[in-house]
């Protein structure tokens, strides 16, 4: 999660530079992502050496989730691979393909579930990608870090555990701010083009694992 307009981001690939210069932003511009960054900076669990597995796929990760989230085009994402062979699935659902999931926006695709209606505080199924948006940024103003935590198995099927967290500093479907910390646990798999994971490394499809806390 960030908010507007920034320059560069040392986290993420695919941002800034000549090969965004034709991008689709959702926002008209890219996100700034300083907010974010230093909540991650100042609580995250591990620092990974820069070149480790582990950094490599937190920055696989942190890239697609921007993509996903910012921009407005499927051709304009680059952390994937563009052929039909994508698609993601999230708690065991339905997978869903680039367009479709650009369709409904990366908030409602991370948050998709099999639960009532009834018991949703949140319900993907009736939100678009612009309420979505702006839901959790009223609510978390300050982004939503995430921060890998283990890596089970290497490139070409990459598992690995992760950890999502902000604060409630703002309202939230009727309910007040907190200001307490929420935050989850999830596992994921990324299946890769290739056995070696590079900065510009691409996945055929993402299958998605997460658990609540």
């Amino acid at each position: 999660m960030a908010s507007a307009a920034g320059v560069g981001d040392k986290y993420r690939s695919f941002l800034h530079g000549d090969g965004e210069k034709k991008t689709m932003w959702r926002n008209g511009a890219p996100p700034n992502y300083d907010l974010v960054n230093k909540l991650f900076e100042e609580e995250r669990t591990n620092e990974w050496p820069e070149g480790s597995l582990e950094e490599k796929v937190q920055r696989l990760l942190k890239s697609w989730e921007m993509e996903m989230v910012h921009k407005a085009r499927p051709e304009d994402q680059k952390s994937v691979v563009r052929s039909d062979n994508y698609s993601a699935s999230t708690n065991g659902l339905k997978p869903l393909t680039r367009k479709e999931l650009m369709a409904i926006g990366g908030y409602n695709a991370f948050l998709a579930t099999t639960l009532p209606p009834e018991h949703r505080i949140y319900d993907p199924d009736k939100e678009s990608v612009e309420s979505a948006t702006s839901t959790f940024l009223t609510a978390f103003p300050r982004g939503f870090a995430i921060e890998v935590l283990d890596v089970y198995s290497g490139p070409p099927r990459i598992a690995f555990k992760f950890r999502h967290w902000g604060y409630m500093e703002g309202p939230f479907k009727g309910h007040p701010p907190h200001g307490q910390r929420v935050e989850f646990f999830g596992v994921c798999i990324f299946h890769v083009s290739t056995t070696k994971l590079t900065g510009g490394q691409r996945t055929f499809c993402c299958a998605v694992l997460r658990f609540w806390n």
